[in-house]
């Protein structure tokens, strides 16, 4: 399939696919006579775990090493692979700790705004007349 139609199933922009098969994040794609992109399905899904983790905040750089690891195929790598996303799974998590820290902060200010607004609003029906 061609890149727009990759670009359609993965979610990512045809400039966002060059940009990562020039840096080495994906491999090459395969290129037909005419010297076309050609996607297969597994390209595809390549790019959608990758758009995934990077949503996620996963760096580049250790993208680049996980796919390569996996791209070798040998169970030698195994643990290497294991250790990156452990290594990645905490760092999430440690930015989520910190959202939901924030978030809980949030809910105070604005629990606190809603009190300030409710004794105001209960102060102007004291002094109105009906």
């Amino acid at each position: 399939m061609n890149i727009k139609k990759a670009s359609e199933l993965s979610g990512l922009s045809s400039d966002t696919i060059r940009y990562y098969e020039r840096i080495g994040l994906i491999p090459a794609i395969h290129r037909n006579a005419a010297g076309v992109r050609d996607f297969s399905e597994r390209d595809v899904a390549l790019l959608e775990f990758v758009r995934c983790f990077r949503s996620a905040g996963i760096s580049v750089e250790s993208l680049i090493d996980y796919i390569s690891l996996c791209q070798d195929g040998d169970d030698e790598h195994l643990e290497k692979r294991r250790a990156i996303l452990i290594d990645e799974r905490e760092k999430l998590q440690k930015k989520a700790d910190e959202l939901l820290t924030a978030i809980s902060r949030l809910d105070y200010k604005i629990d606190n705004y809603d009190k300030v607004m409710l004794e105001k609003e209960k102060r102007l029906f004291e002094r109105t007349e009906f």
